[in-house]
């Protein structure tokens, strides 16, 4: 196997399994963000990704993907279950969320996430060329920098945090918190979302680990770990050229006719899942509604729910409880042909959420807690009319950025109706200078700049010097 300058290492391959018509397995490249960040990096580069396949058994032969090989990491069925299901996904992620859920802890499954980033390791020594770019990626492999570490002493390992880290009095809760944090430390750079989370980190390290800390640097023996805020973006040049096609925009019309042609279309664009503040937001509309303030034959809201971990409990008891409540609503305030909500529980391909995007006059995006949301900057770039308004969560780390947004705290049910109320009523030349604001920004800060400035400063680590004195 060839050996790679720069290994990129994620829980998932950048290709989709796709069953052609004849029945063959053919393998493309995904169009998620990490993968639109990065590309463009890796195809100037000998480059590798490792990442599971997505298929439970031995690993595929999977050919190179625009220049960059892949290297997959076979999971058992028990593998999926222990390590992705539960500790990952039912441990770390609603801990890492504000423990808007209980999480909950196993021991098996603490056995299974260790057992999974061992392997991703080895993978990751096997092809990384001798002094190579290692770039690990988020809650799923956080063992993995330090094991590498051992292994490979001569690596420069970057990791990256795409979710929120907790506040110390939330994490000190995990039964194996120190393993976790050292982990982590056997990176060189350690990036995250907001400065916040950098701030935990480093007072975690401290209380847990007794070891020096800033929130700009870490010592950790003889050489000092740097970590900072990266936040993440999109592709906006690709939004933009979607949003342009003229079948998109026509897409676009034939939603509001299909909508019934109301005044106002608002829009949220979720995977279901506890973190994005669905229920809240239905509650704000339904009273909405019940008020009289908004009227169903004037005000559509169209709510895109991607199906998410089914296989996890909570996730199926959100489903059923959100599906319920839609269909109350419908029930009490919808006419024949008329739903006051309109609930899709299913896949979008990009152009027709570029056409949703378009056809929307206020995007709803009010999660409890996110590490970035990259919906919210989608909505912008495709708004290259002007028009448009977004209605933003501030526990959303977008907010940060988008502060021309109206920014809402999704706990309060009276703050969250004010401002949609606010968000349909703007006049046209405030929605004008709101949404310039926030392009203008979006442009200087797309996905390139953010896989630029983050490796740029794992760059910066790499001389023995830095890496040994402050």
């Amino acid at each position: 196997m060839r050996q790679s300058s720069l290994v990129v290492v994620a829980n998932r391959l950048p290709v989709d399994d796709n069953i052609a018509p004849d029945g063959a397995c053919e393998w493309r490249r995904s169009p998620g963000g990490l993968v639109s960040a990065l590309h463009t990096i890796l195809e100037h580069t000998t480059a590798t990704w490792v990442g599971w396949s997505g298929t439970a058994g031995p690993a595929p032969e999977l050919p190179d993907i625009g220049g960059i090989s892949m290297r997959p990491v076979p999971l058992t069925d028990d593998d999926f279950a222990h390590y992705y299901e539960g500790f990952a996904n039912s441990t770390l992620w609603p801990l890492y969320h504000d423990a808007v859920e209980q999480p909950t802890y196993h021991r098996s499954w603490w056995d299974a996430y260790q057992r999974v980033n061992q392997h991703f390791a080895e993978a990751t020594a096997e092809v990384a060329a001798e002094n190579a770019v290692v770039w690990v990626q988020d809650y799923h492999l956080q063992l993995v920098p330090a094991l590498l570490r051992e292994m490979r002493p001569d690596l420069l390992i970057g990791f990256f945090m795409h979710v929120p880290f907790p506040p110390p009095e939330l994490f000190m809760q995990l039964p194996r918190r120190a393993e976790l944090l050292r982990g982590l430390l056997g990176a060189d750079l350690v990036g995250f979302q907001r400065a916040q989370a950098a701030h935990n980190f480093a007072q975690l390290c401290t209380k847990v680990l007794g070891l020096p800390a800033t929130d700009r640097r870490i010592a950790v023996g003889e050489r000092f770990v740097r970590t900072g805020a990266f936040p993440v973006s999109i592709d906006v040049a690709e939004m933009e050229a979607l949003s342009g096609r003229p079948d998109v925009q026509a897409r676009a019309r034939q939603i509001r006719t299909d909508l019934g042609d109301p005044k106002h279309v608002l829009l949220s664009v979720d995977r279901l899942d506890y973190t994005k503040g669905i229920e809240h937001r239905l509650k704000a509309y339904s009273e909405l509604l019940e008020d009289g303030l908004v009227k169903v034959r004037d005000t559509v809201m169209v709510q895109v729910a991607v199906p998410s971990r089914e296989r996890v409990e909570h996730y199926a008891i959100l489903r059923d409880r959100v599906e319920r409540e839609v269909g109350r609503i419908n029930g009490e305030f919808g006419r024949v042909g008329e739903p006051a909500i309109h609930y899709l529980n299913q896949q979008f391909d990009r152009s027709e959420l570029a056409a949703l995007y378009q056809a929307a006059d206020v995007m709803v995006v009010t999660p409890l807690r996110d590490g970035m949301n990259l919906v919210a900057k989608e909505y912008v770039a495709a708004r290259m009319d002007g028009g448009g308004v977004l209605v933003l969560s501030e526990f959303a780390g977008a907010a940060d950025e988008l502060d021309r947004a109206f920014l809402v705290n999704p706990h309060d049910l009276e703050g969250l109706k004010r401002s949609l109320i606010d968000a349909i009523d703007c006049p046209k030349a405030e929605r004008a200078e709101r949404m310039g604001a926030m392009r203008t920004h979006l442009r200087d800060h797309d996905i390139r700049d953010w896989a630029r400035d983050y490796l740029t400063a794992l760059e910066n680590t790499g001389t023995l010097a830095d890496r040994l004195t402050a």
